[in-house]
């Protein structure tokens, strides 16, 4: 851990009592009402200011020529199909993003709602690679409040009335949401983000008199696979009276049948009231989706107590034409402060019309005495049980295992939500805690780990369960399941089971069956689509060894735990970027490792013919080969050769312990080869040059120079360099990527000349990426400069997150510029922050790897040759088809 309070000079987190008077503190300090100290926080009238994207320059728009024509042929391809292209530069969103964004609903992998911290639910991405910006103003919790004696009353909308999406006019005659009472201010409350919950306290915000506490909180919980997938949250409010008379207090949850954007108009859609076990009833919104893709069905609820009554009403419109309009449903909150109990009974509507907006309202009345208190739970859940990728792969969700595949399972999960979301905040508190007490620990640092967690939640991310193999299926494959576990007895040393361990510290997200998920289904070999789960075609001709070890992992695993996908990013639409070998070593799970060898030595095959000269290096092409796509590099590079050593330690360690001797001596030859040649060619004295070539940016100091260094040091690997080279070349990063921008205070650039200049040879070289930075921060911890590392990240916090940045907080973009101009909101690389918490409290099996390197245990044989025999974990490998093209293409 670092040591010592070296980073408490710089104030950088916001103590509640600064937002909310110690007097409310103390009313709230029971139940889990106050939030807690480390949070992030915001006032709810905090202005909101648009996003600016990035732009290219004149030369660099010119550079990209190629590559434009390129997307652009291949935009036109996807759209000749009916499909929308992973990545496309072309179109843009016509909502403009703002600095709103707060923590997302929800579990992970079925669909995903963002919440605003002024309270707007918006960034919808139930259907996968869908992503709806705008909020739907229909959904919101509001507030009425009556005092006997009948002196005093409050109504209001629990959001600040100047809020995008209501129009700047409100008309007298509306019968729209503008009919609401929009009253609240903002400056008396605030919101306060620790995820997977969030807090909103209103001191005194719309009745002066009463203090009132929301917390909203998801099942996102370390370890647990079951609740962890469920589409459900929960808002709990707190209600304290500090006023003398007896207050009469109806909350009001409104929800519009709508997955955003213009969905709720199509038509067809259906509410329905719903009564459940345990005092909870709400409403269930089914609603029918476009373009063939799967239903969905909302439910809204609250949980019926002594204290606490809840009543509903199924359907309400926003125009004039409605039975019931908005504008009377309000007026009728206002006078009584709950609906008609016959509601219950009203049935099913009818489906909507096109162009017709269907909403629903659940409402909580309680009494809350003269400095008394109360508590009011809602929660909010949805079935979407069927995934389908845009080639017609269809799977079951995760959530399914356990409720079905039924899209009504959303009433019994708002049941679950109410009646279990107390166990989550246990087991939620039991995992932040020990960060959070970490006194050497930064702040800011605190809170902006556990926020950056969302894209886990609202990264379009989606969790399948493992399909299971119909009867018909096992027969066929009984000859190859036992003939692959043989297979693996005799190659591997170590005694590895089919199953043995596979669960025992495996997470959800490295879970590992790319090919799978992908080839296999949308070529019709196997395919999930339907509640039977049948199978397409001859396994016995027709499928990959994926699949067979997945039926193993259904006969042996009884802790399954399916398969987990998350996008690059909402605006690169492609999924699945995971490492290998850092989870094998941590692991030391040897069946995963059994599980991936195929698709890691097929990998490492395949790059062989990108060394044109012999030395053991890949040299790069002078076109887009490489994350930094529009920094083309010449040669040798320090990103992509630092990396190719990594990985060449990492595939000899893997081989070894697999039994692959034979590749495992391979990799180490080419690795004692390529190792001096790469500082041959790049070391310079002081750091790794960009690349070997001869342009104007080839002696620039990357950030990202030391990636395959990060890569070795995170799976207990030995360096690839002295520790003296190692210490040069990120203190260089240090004093110029990062301190001469800024002050330190935007993260570490890119590209830097040695002269001091950002590089500016294109548009990537002078971004800073945040994620990269994160990578940065990390490798600078297993170095042991713990200062310089915090300050390099503390720059992404700064610019990123804190109230005086850009406004990047739950969309963290994949870059931004030295002027704050972002690329690609909410992207998966800042999740690399845990980088830096791996880097500090390194797994038992890294620290407690044998004393002796695992690269020196691997002897070469005399003959020095490169040998290609053909060992049982091959045979394996051509089983997957690892070798052909065909594991190179991804088609989801």
């Amino acid at each position: 851990m670092v040591s010592g309070n070296i980073f408490h000079c710089r104030k950088n987190s916001w103590p509640p009592e600064e937002y909310i008077s110690k007097a409310t503190l103390q009313l709230f300090d029971f139940d889990s009402a106050a939030p807690p100290e480390q949070a992030w926080r915001r006032r709810l009238n905090s202005h909101a200011n648009l996003l600016k994207e990035f732009s290219v320059t004149f030369m660099e728009a010119i550079k990209m020529v190629r590559l434009g024509i390129r997307i652009w042929s291949y935009v036109r391809e996807e759209a000749s199909h009916g499909r929308k292209a992973p990545i496309d530069p072309f179109t843009r969103e016509s909502c403009k993003p703002s600095a709103t964004q707060g923590v997302p609903l929800g579990g992970m992998g079925s669909g995903s709602i963002s919440r605003g911290f002024r309270g707007e639910f918006r960034q919808w991405q139930i259907i996968p690679g869908l992503c709806e910006p705008s909020p739907v103003m229909a959904n919101q919790f509001s507030i009425f409040v009556s005092r006997d004696g009948g002196n005093k009353s409050f109504a209001s909308v629990l959001a600040p009335g100047q809020h995008e999406g209501l129009g700047s006019h409100k008309k007298a005659d509306d019968q729209g949401i503008s009919s609401w009472g929009w009253n609240l201010n903002g400056q008396h409350s605030t919101y306060h983000a620790l995820f997977p919950r969030a807090w909103t306290v209103y001191d005194g915000e719309p009745d002066p008199e009463l203090k009132v506490s929301c917390r909203q909180i998801s099942p996102f919980i370390p370890h647990n696979y079951r609740e962890s997938s469920l589409p459900a949250a929960v808002f709990v409010y707190t209600l304290v009276n500090t006023g003398k008379e007896r207050a009469k207090v109806s909350l009001l949850f409104t929800w519009a049948n709508s997955i955003g954007g213009n969905s709720h108009l199509t038509g067809g859609h259906v509410n329905e009231p719903f009564i459940a076990e345990d005092g909870v009833s709400g409403v269930l919104l089914h609603h029918k989706t476009g373009k063939g893709n799967p239903p969905v069905t909302f439910a809204i609820a609250a949980c019926e107590t002594q204290n606490v009554s809840v009543s509903v009403l199924p359907t309400f419109g926003l125009s004039e034409k409605s039975s019931t309009t908005a504008k009377g449903m309000w007026c009728k909150m206002v006078q009584d402060g709950h609906f008609d109990r016959e509601n219950f009974s009203s049935g099913a509507s009818m489906p909507s019309l096109p162009g017709e907006t269907l909403c629903a309202a659940v409402s909580a009345s309680t009494w809350v005495e003269p400095h008394g208190k109360c508590t009011v739970a809602f929660s909010l859940a949805w079935s979407s049980p069927k995934v389908k990728f845009s080639k017609g792969s269809t799977f079951h969700r995760r959530y399914t295992k356990f409720y079905g595949t039924s899209e009504r399972a959303a009433k019994n999960l708002a049941h679950d939500a109410l009646t279990q979301y107390k166990r989550w905040e246990e087991d939620i508190e039991k995992w932040q805690n020990p960060i959070l007490q970490d006194e050497s620990l930064p702040e800011w640092y605190k809170f902006t780990l556990f926020n950056e967690l969302y894209f886990l939640v609202a990264g379009g991310t989606i969790w399948i369960d493992s399909p299971l193999p119909s009867s018909n299926m096992r027969n066929k494959s009984q000859d190859q399941v036992k003939e692959l576990e043989n297979t693996k007895f005799k190659v591997t040393e170590a005694k590895v089971s089919c199953r043995q361990g596979a669960a025992a510290g495996r997470t959800a997200d490295s879970t590992y069956d790319v090919e799978y998920t992908t080839d296999s289904a949308s070529d019709g070999d196997y395919t999930v689509d339907g509640v039977d789960e049948k199978h397409h075609g001859d396994l016995s001709q027709e499928s990959d060894a994926s699949v067979t070890l997945s039926m193993m992992d259904q006969q042996y695993d009884k802790d399954d735990v399916g398969r987990f996908l998350y996008l690059e990013g909402v605006e690169y639409i492609m999924w699945c970027t995971y490492d290998v070998y850092r989870d094998f070593a941590a692991t030391g799970d040897m069946s995963f490792g059994v599980d991936v060898w195929p698709a890691v030595r097929a990998a490492m095959e395949y790059m062989e013919q990108f060394d044109r000269d012999g030395d053991g290096l890949i040299e790069n092409d002078g076109f887009p080969d490489q994350t930094y796509d529009t920094w083309t590099v010449h040669g040798i590079s320090a990103y992509c050769g630092c990396l190719w050593l990594a990985a060449l330690q990492a595939a000899a360690a893997m081989a070894l312990q697999l039994g692959d001797r034979d590749f495992a001596e391979t990799c180490k030859r080419k690795f004692l080869k390529a190792k001096p040649a790469f500082e041959e060619k790049l070391w310079n004295g002081s750091y790794f040059n960009y690349d070997s070539g001869s342009s104007s940016n080839s002696k620039s100091i990357q950030a990202d120079q030391l990636a395959g260094q990060w890569y070795t040091a995170s799976s207990g690997l030995p360096p690839l360099f002295d520790e003296s080279k190692i210490k040069s070349a990120l203190r260089k990063v240090y004093d110029f990527n990062v301190m001469k921008v800024k002050g330190g205070k935007m993260g570490a650039v890119n590209g830097m000349h040695p002269n001091g200049k950002v590089d500016e040879t294109c548009m990537q070289s002078r971004e800073i990426w945040t994620g990269v930075t994160y990578g940065v921060a990390s490798t600078m911890i297993l170095a042991g400069m713990q200062e310089e590392a915090f300050t390099t990240a503390e720059g992404i916090f700064l610019a990123g997150w804190s109230e005086d940045g850009y406004g990047y907080w739950f969309q963290t973009p994949e870059a931004w510029t030295m002027d704050g101009h972002y690329r690609s909101l909410i992207y998966m690389r800042p999740l690399s922050i845990w980088g830096m918490q791996y880097a500090l409290t390194l797994p038992k099996a890294i620290l407690e790897a044998p004393k002796i390197n695992i690269m020196d245990r691997i002897h070469l044989s005399p003959n020095g040759g490169f040998t290609h025999n053909e060992t049982g974990v091959r045979k394996i490998a051509n089983k997957a088809k690892c070798f052909g093209n065909s594991v190179f293409h991804c088609s989801c």
